[in-house]
């Protein structure tokens, strides 16, 4: 009966210590894991990095203004371009018709007209 037991014991012993050689070896595969991603981080935040200084380069206003100089034919404003509002032509006509009924309106008003299929049935 002892040698059973005895037995029992050091079967479960066994068993532990693989359990215990399971978890650390999960444990050491997730700091690895944690490792890379630390280092992938670390590595997309300095190309973040690179990134925002080099927007800062060209997004510099005495570059763009340089680049416009050299690329644009643009003269600068005189106070001779500018109009009083008075001068500006009437506004035109409106292109509907205000005296016609609205057909969207009338639509809205009365859904009897629409079929089922949501459009309008046609006039007989």
């Amino acid at each position: 009966m002892m040698r059973l037991l005895n037995i029992g014991v050091i079967t479960a012993l066994l068993l532990a210590a693989g359990d215990v050689y399971k978890i650390k070896f999960d444990s050491t595969r997730q700091v690895q894991r944690l490792a890379k991603l630390r280092m992938d981080i670390a590595r997309e935040q300095d190309a973040i990095a690179a990134l925002r200084a080099e927007w800062a380069k060209l997004d510099n206003p005495g570059r763009i203004q340089d680049l416009a100089k050299r690329h644009l034919a643009l003269k600068p404003l005189e106070p001779r371009q500018f109009d009083k509002l008075d001068s500006l032509p009437p506004r035109p006509a409106d292109a509907a018709p205000v005296d016609e009924a609205d057909p969207i309106g009338m639509m809205i008003a009365s859904p009897n007209l629409l079929d089922n299929t949501g459009s309008v049935p046609e006039k007989r």
